[in-house]
């Protein structure tokens, strides 16, 4: 279901290979334990071969009464294989359980950093896809990829080589087949499956949105009467999403068959040996042993197969979680070393700035200047670009030219967590965690003592009704603070942002979703607790009880000075 979404900001396409790299980038960190778990999976490969092996040639020469292969060497071998069986499936998972941790890490700092430049333009059923189904798949990348190919890439020349003693001829033939098995059919069914992984993933993220927009808007639906057609919309994405896991279970039955033929036709092949025929001549005693190892190679080659399939789905995974980080600051304001200046003055050069590339300007040449201390209001209808101009101030968006400077020092040089504290932002989404009030207060400063948050909520007019509360400020405020009035949770969000002390603050369509009368009475708070500070109000209109030094309307991407 789609209700008035956004556009996504658009960013520059990844290749699956980009991807993936950028994924492995991130789990450099893992490289060691990722190394010694492949390098397990490759020694109990071997031992597994060995033991397939020697057990034909023991079984073949007792039937034969010769003694070949000891009891001993079978006992140690297989032993030896189940002990680094377990090592190895112990020590990968271990290992991939670790950079998946550090996936999800860098996912969420990616968030944090970039927040009012992407998530704004996302969907929590999107992020959630993202977040959930997509870093879980990339686990494949290494358990189903990269151990299994590196496991075929050893099993190939010992192939050859083992069957190459007994006859070259018969050796190249199965080395083509097992080739064929493990890299010529799971390339194939990658590259065709590659879109239809795509669309399983954007298949999977529209159910999501469409299931968290049935849950979250249950009441406007039922208002309208909408609930068969809400429903039959998520019937839909459902039907879509089985649709496209069908078609990828076909084509992983296509290519589990056709890796199925290529094995029996080694197998046929050996067993041509066996009867003499073509040039393929081998002794009883070789048929046997190597009719095992080819049975054990082929089995072992039967995972990277069917991850052949899953390959399409892992790079739209990787391109998905990694799109994430096109969203973060640049680079270089990443890095900026400088501490926030103590002056609070602020003015806006020449700015020019949109959200992305194909967009149009929300800003071309913008000029302003905000004195330390001025109360200023920035005016204008939705869309015109106030709260970007939020998401500039905060270092949470780039502009393509010009400058804003602090104190007379570009922002772009100031340290974003040194700049954040000398501003706070109070939003007009402003999000009360399911957590207690003390919690949500902390927030904007994990150090205040108690006397701190009560003399928050003083001055946000909150503290009386915090008092009457059964467990004060321990009082469990439930999703989206849905245990308090609009007012009330306003006011909660007012005092976590008071609770800063930062001398700037932004107040971002602070009164949104009031009645008239709620509304007055909170930015007439509002005048009396900003006192002395700098506040920037972003608003769509004034009410008449704002304490103003002057008005700035936002127009055509430039301000324009309005009566006070």
């Amino acid at each position: 279901m789609n209700i008035s979404d956004q556009k996504e900001a658009s960013s520059p396409a990844l290749t699956d290979c980009q991807a993936v790299l950028h994924i492995l980038g991130l789990w450099r960190r893992q490289a060691p334990r990722l190394i010694i778990g492949v390098m397990l999976a490759l020694i109990a490969l071997c031992l597994g071969l060995v033991l397939m092996q020697a057990s034909g040639l023991r079984l073949a020469s007792s039937v034969l009464g010769e003694v070949v292969i000891t009891t001993a060497l079978l006992r140690w071998v297989g032993g030896g294989r189940v002990v680094l069986r377990y090592a190895e499936r112990l020590f990968a998972h271990d290992a991939m359980f670790r950079a998946l941790a550090d996936l999800r890490v860098w996912f969420f700092h990616s968030l944090a950093q970039g927040a009012a430049a992407g998530l704004g333009f996302r969907r929590a059923g999107d992020m959630l896809s993202r977040l959930v189904s997509d870093i879980g798949t990339l686990d494949g990348l290494y358990l189903r990829i990269f151990v299994p190919f590196a496991c075929a890439c050893l099993t190939l020349p010992i192939l050859v080589v083992q069957l190459g003693r007994q006859s070259i001829a018969l050796g190249v033939a199965v080395g083509l087949l097992f080739a064929c098995s493990a890299f010529g059919v799971p390339y194939l069914i990658a590259r065709s499956g590659r879109a239809e992984g795509e669309r399983l993933g954007k298949n999977l993220a529209a159910l999501r949105i469409g299931v968290l927009d049935l849950v979250g808007g249950l009441r406007e639906i039922r208002a309208f009467g909408a609930e068969g057609r809400i429903l039959s919309h998520v019937q839909a994405d459902d039907a879509a999403l089985l649709a496209g896991q069908m078609r990828l279970a076909r084509r992983a039955a296509y290519a589990n068959a056709s890796a199925f033929l290529c094995g029996q036709a080694a197998i046929f092949l050996v067993l041509l040996a066996a009867a003499g025929l073509f040039a393929f001549h081998l002794s009883p005693l070789a048929v046997v042993g190597s009719l095992f190892l080819t049975v054990a190679s082929f089995e072992s080659a039967a995972t990277l197969t069917r991850a052949g399939l899953q390959a399409g789905v892992m790079g739209a995974a990787a391109q998905r979680v990694v799109e994430v980080a096109a969203h973060t600051p640049d680079r270089k304001q990443s890095e900026a070393q400088t501490e926030a200046p103590a002056g609070t003055d602020i003015r806006l050069d020449g700015l020019k700035f949109r959200w992305a590339p194909d967009r149009p300007l929300v800003f071309d040449g913008l000029t302003l200047d905000i004195p330390a201390g001025a109360r200023i209001a920035i005016l204008g209808p939705s869309g015109v670009g106030k709260s970007s101009l939020a998401a500039l101030l905060l270092k949470a968006a780039t502009p393509e030219a010009g400058s804003i400077t602090l104190g007379g020092e570009d922002i772009s040089h100031i340290r974003a967590d040194s700049l954040r504290r000398r501003m706070a932002w109070l939003s007009q989404a402003t999000h009360l965690f399911d957590d207690s009030i003390r919690a949500n207060l902390l927030l904007g400063r994990p150090d205040a003592t108690e006397n701190d948050l009560w003399k928050a909520l003083e001055e946000a007019a909150v503290a009386d009704v915090v008092k009457t509360l059964p467990d004060g400020l321990d009082t469990w405020l439930g999703e989206g603070g849905i245990k308090l009035s609009g007012g009330q949770g306003r006011r909660i969000a007012l005092a976590r942002t008071l609770l800063t002390q930062a001398p700037i603050l932004i107040l971002d369509e602070p009164a949104t979703g009031l009645d008239a009368q709620t509304e007055q009475e909170f930015l007439r708070t509002l005048n009396t607790v900003t006192e002395g500070r700098t506040v920037i109000l972003i608003a769509h209109r004034l009410t008449g009880v704002e304490t103003l030094d002057r008005i700035w309307r936002l127009s055509g991407g430039v301000a324009t000075a309005a009566a006070a």
